[in-house]
């Protein structure tokens, strides 16, 4: 457990926060001043006590610039000291197996102690692009149990085996499974591997795998006790009226998701109801009135995440914000920062 949790974190409701971060790419802006908005995050995020700093993999999408996973994490891993970095997560059927025990096993001889691999079933990207990165498409994600055994074995390092991994043999990189469904939860829970809910897209099964997680669970060497981490959309401001203004690029985005549209993160608008039909508005509502988001105030959202973990019972909460200007992400997570003291 303690690879899991680090001392020096600060805790909100006796549970450590951490971030995900989509390295979106905001309208007008390039990939490089992301990267660039992702290390000053992180670094900010050390200073304020949060636990891990975790990175996920999207492909074919002009607003994310997050689609070479590995390579940013340890960009972001050199120019920060002691807290956690990872992936939110590696979509393990896009890749060997070999491959990635290979690329975390160095991250992780390079910065020791501080890498996890989240690993995901989904292609996080459309399935043209799937076959790009696959050359086939034959598995669909049925055989990913079969991967992670793979996986595992490398890390392992039996002397005996005909194939090892060279770095990642032998060395310890906790491994955690991701999922916006059931099918993840029963995996991790059969496994007895740390399980992350991605309750910040998937809401309505979020109770349901939480449950299946926890009735299934088997202690294994690596855990002795369920530890699951769930997300949560999150945007502070110093009032509700700016958090909900700021809170228009998220609703944007979850809008141009659902028409198929593929843009960069655009800024935030004055009057969100001039862009999507009232159908729309209702499914964009259904999404951002989950209790997995959470907008306002200092005190809104203290309330709030207090009602989300006492609903969830979460042993940790990994928080993405979604604010198109960088000041104004910093200040989101300064505000969440000072609620966890």
């Amino acid at each position: 457990m303690n690879e899991l949790i680090r001392e020096r974190a600060k805790h909100f409701s006796g549970i450590p926060l951490s971030i995900l971060d989509l390295a979106m790419i905001n309208e007008g802006s390039h990939a490089g001043q992301s990267f660039k908005n992702s290390v000053d995050l992180a670094q900010h995020a050390e200073d304020w006590g949060f636990n891990r700093y975790w990175l996920a993999e999207h492909h074919n999408m002009p607003g994310v610039a997050s689609s070479a996973t590995s390579i940013i994490i340890g960009h972001v891993a050199q120019e920060t000291k002691d807290i956690r970095v990872g992936s939110g997560g590696v979509m393990l059927p896009n890749h060997a197996p070999l491959v990635i025990a290979e690329q975390f096993g160095t991250l992780d001889a390079m910065y020791p102690g501080r890498i996890d691999l989240g690993l995901g079933r989904a292609p996080g990207s459309d399935q043209a692009t799937a076959y790009a990165l696959r050359r086939t498409l034959q598995s669909g994600g049925e055989d990913f149990p079969q991967q992670v055994e793979e996986l595992r074995m490398y890390f392992a390092g039996n002397p005996t085996d005909r194939v090892r991994a060279f770095p990642g043999a032998g060395q310890n990189v906790p491994i955690w499974l991701l999922g916006s469904s059931g099918f993840s939860a029963q995996l991790s829970a059969e496994l007895g591997l740390p399980f992350s809910f991605a309750s910040h897209f998937a809401p309505q099964f979020m109770m349901q795998a939480l449950q299946i997680y926890h009735q299934n669970f088997r202690p294994s060497k690596d855990l002795q006790k369920p530890y699951a981490m769930m997300g949560v959309n999150l945007i502070a401001a110093d009032t509700d009226e700016k958090a909900q203004y700021l809170a228009t690029s998220m609703q944007q985005q979850f809008l141009n998701i659902r028409q198929g549209k593929m843009t960069q993160f655009n800024p935030p608008i004055e009057d969100i109801h001039a862009v999507w039909s009232p159908f729309e508005q209702e499914a964009v509502a259904q999404q951002s009135q989950a209790p997995s988001v959470i907008i306002g105030s200092p005190e809104t959202v203290k309330r709030k995440l207090e009602e989300f973990v006492e609903m969830t019972k979460a042993d940790e909460l990994i928080i993405s914000s979604g604010i198109f200007d960088h000041e104004e992400r910093l200040r989101s997570y300064e505000i969440l920062s000072e609620i966890m003291k």
